[in-house]
């Protein structure tokens, strides 16, 4: 999708502007040239221009700023730490961008029924590291962790590496406090494991993209912290062997902690980035680890050394220090920085199929890679079937970028031909709503346009993304 220019569709008037300053301070509430170009894109890269940037600290404050909105009919753009990949905060339509960064605060470790309670703007990796050190774990690691917020990754339901065993950020969250785009105030769910009165308003708020209401209070669950993980990677002169070898893991009844895939050129990519001695003749390779009891763990990380020798690996490491460890997820997380070095422009998308559609899809993509020229890079999730899919170009070549577009069509189309997902992490947003007709119906689509109408009768809580049309 080509860069959109700096432009505003609605027109904000100096008494609004006025009136959101008095809810929330004037210095929490700019609309300064150098703040609105900040808060004009995300990791999309694409670009629209707010016409205001307010900074909430607290549940009574969003309201505040909700029910001005609707009074005045401008919209509200909930964010957090803009690392979103489909253009989620992006003031798309003009309005006010709700930078919930001032909101937080872990607000407590309840360690006798191991659940937290967490603000919106808290990052990530800061809580986790926070309930590690009380010996709990929390499983949702998106790749994005060391700064993406816990607002932002249950408006997205965002996943990571762990998903595999552990599951995805909806599977965390046991209530939520929301301000409705009316400015009315909701509690969802219970912080029991069990609550089935009425609808589940809880799951419905995961994964809305923060078009539904503002998350300003988020009920987590919590699990004992694993007290070992095993760290191993196997090499697969093959890229098909691999793939295989997936789904010959998760029959094993042995169910890992991360089931991390590269490809040949992704491989390549990390390599010279960092220079570490990856081999790049292969057509594959799998990290993997496991957790849990330590005599457990690494009977289980040994079994699937000998699994993946028997399955075509050329070689299998498996570490023995946690810096051992370390090294070895080097590779894997640099390969997003890395591939720039190859193109200046990025078409980023995630996939998901059955996990035995795996080698499918690897034959899909090095067909569209043979047919259009095009630098195309796979790696992700490979144990649950999520595979981030990248085209490397430059967007000023006009006939690159069309292949390129035609690409990511096409393996969208034979990605829910396989039975899988557009999206099984990104979310919707605006750069995939074209799509969204291949995989739902405009049944399907039109109920959700109701319950959008239900819940924000005047469009004005982040008009224009997940609905096409």
């Amino acid at each position: 999708m080509p860069v959109a220019p700096l432009e505003t569709y609605f027109v904000m008037k100096k008494s609004i502007l006025k009136k959101l300053r008095s809810i929330v301070g004037r210095k929490h509430c700019t609309d300064s040239e150098t703040d609105l170009i900040c808060y004009s894109y995300d990791a999309t890269n694409l670009r629209y221009m707010p016409d205001a940037v307010v900074f909430p600290e607290t549940m009574e404050e969003v309201a505040a700023i909700m029910r001005l909105a609707n009074e005045e009919r401008f919209p509200v753009i909930p964010r957090g730490a803009g690392t979103g990949m489909t253009g989620g905060a992006l003031a798309i339509k003009g309005g006010v961008v709700m930078g919930m960064t001032r909101m937080n605060k872990i607000v407590r470790v309840d360690e006798e029924n191991m659940i937290a309670e967490a603000e919106p703007g808290v990052i990530t990796g800061d809580f986790q590291k926070a309930v590690e050190s009380k010996g709990f774990f929390y499983p949702p690691d998106p790749s994005s962790a060391a700064y993406s917020t816990i607002g932002g990754n249950v408006a997205e339901c965002a996943g990571g590496a762990l998903a595999v065993k552990y599951g995805v950020t909806k599977d965390y969250v046991l209530g939520l406090s929301v301000v409705l785009p009316t400015g009315d105030r909701i509690h969802t769910g219970v912080e029991t494991t069990k609550g089935v009165a009425g609808y589940d308003m809880t799951r419905l708020m995961v994964g809305s993209e923060g078009t539904l209401g503002i998350i300003t209070k988020i009920v987590l669950r919590l699990l004992p912290l694993p007290e070992t993980v095993c760290t191993m990677t196997a090499v697969f002169d093959h890229i098909e062997d691999a793939a295989r070898t997936v789904s010959v893991i998760i029959r094993s009844g042995i169910i890992p902690r991360t089931l991390e895939y590269m490809d040949r050129s992704a491989i390549q990519c990390a390599e010279s980035y960092l220079n570490i001695g990856l081999p790049t003749d292969i057509g594959a390779i799998l990290l993997i680890e496991t957790d849990g009891p330590r005599e457990m763990a690494e009977t289980e990380i040994s079994k699937l050394c000998t699994l993946c020798l028997s399955h075509g690996a050329r070689s299998v490491q498996k570490a023995k220090t946690p810096k051992e460890a370390h090294d070895l997820w080097k590779a894997r997380k640099a390969i997003s920085p890395a591939l720039f070095k190859l193109n200046p422009d990025k078409i980023n998308e995630d996939i998901v199929v059955p996990r035995s559609k795996i080698p499918d899809l690897v034959k899909k993509i090095d067909t569209l890679r043979n047919e259009t020229g095009l630098t195309m890079v796979s790696f992700g999730h490979a144990g649950d079937g999520n595979i981030h899919f990248n085209i490397m170009l430059d967007k000023s070549r006009k006939s690159d970028l069309e292949k390129a577009n035609a690409a990511v069509e096409a393996l969208f189309k034979y990605t829910v031909e396989l039975g899988g997902t557009i999206s099984g992490e990104h979310g919707i947003g605006i750069t995939k709503l074209p799509f969204l007709r291949l995989e739902m119906s405009e049944a399907e689509i039109d109920l959700m346009r109701r319950i959008k109408k239900a819940f924000d009768p005047n469009n004005i809580l982040n008009p224009g993304k997940i609905f096409p049309g």
